[in-house]
């Protein structure tokens, strides 16, 4: 069935003059922006939104994977925090993420004379709660993976067939998703929240979050993973640590990692 499915992603893709797409460097957008260099070649360019939501490292891997796809790799800055109605973090947040990123993005494609913007938008990105896919839509954006009708676990199986390295990347939503809806989000908490997990990222936890409840961290790893994260960590240090970056508690979720718990409150998961 992928390769059936990697068959039409390439000739729906191939049907365009030319596609800019939206680039996080993310396995979904990887995978489109992948085909994309395939079959168009130098009409095709990938471009990365960089704000202060944009973990660092992810900016580094997007350029890194970029170059070896071989796709031409551009950046635009974007400033979603300016604007009050995702500041102030409402549950539909990511609706104005994404009416920035686009507006931007579809101001680009005008000026380079592009018909198209693709995202990695997959086919399980539908069924989820995600305010920002009908912000895309609204702006003409398309999303080849789930008009193929692509699921997440048909990309990774697609990326490894084409060998990709980062076909099985644990998915890395923006800083602002570690903030419970109506908690202000601002530069500072970003800042402060993206140095926790860079901490634990160094100490050799891949797969991990730390959720930002005011002045409370409260650091996610695979449940599977929670006894050895405990016994493994110089505890001390570490709260020593985030404590330094402003935080006044440090504690450690016992249900362990789950991707968009905070949607929790509104009945949805993501």
């Amino acid at each position: 069935m992928g390769v059936d499915k990697l068959a039409a992603l390439r000739d729906l893709i191939g049907e365009l003059d030319q596609a800019l797409i939206a680039y996080s460097g993310g396995i979904d957008s990887t995978l489109v922006a992948k085909v994309a260099q395939d079959v168009l070649g130098d009409r095709a360019v990938a471009v990365t939104a960089v704000s202060p939501s944009l973990f660092p490292a992810d900016l580094e891997d997007a350029r890194i994977q970029a170059a070896a796809i071989g796709i031409r790799h551009e950046l635009i800055e974007t400033h979603e925090l300016d604007n009050p109605n995702y500041a102030t973090n409402p549950v539909n947040r990511c609706y104005f993420c994404k009416s920035e990123l686009h507006d931007r993005l579809r101001e680009l494609a005008q000026a380079w004379g592009y018909d198209y913007i693709l995202d990695g938008v997959n086919a399980d990105d539908l069924q989820d709660y995600r305010p920002g896919i009908a912000a895309a839509k609204e702006r003409g954006v398309r999303s080849p993976l789930a008009e193929v009708g692509i699921t997440k676990l048909e990309v990774r199986e697609i990326a490894k067939s084409l060998g990709l390295p980062w076909w099985n990347k644990p998915a890395q939503p923006c800083l602002s998703s570690r903030f419970p809806y109506g908690e202000e989000i601002t530069l500072a908490k970003l800042q402060r929240v993206g140095n926790a997990e860079y901490y634990l990222r160094q100490q050799g936890w891949e797969l991990c979050r730390v959720r930002s409840h005011g002045d409370t961290a409260r650091i996610e790893v695979p449940q599977a993973q929670i006894a050895e994260f405990v016994t493994m960590t110089d505890l001390e240090k570490l709260v020593n640590h985030f404590q330094s970056l402003g935080f006044t508690y440090v504690t450690l979720d016992l249900e362990g990692f789950r991707s968009g718990k905070l949607n929790a409150v509104i009945g949805r998961d993501r």
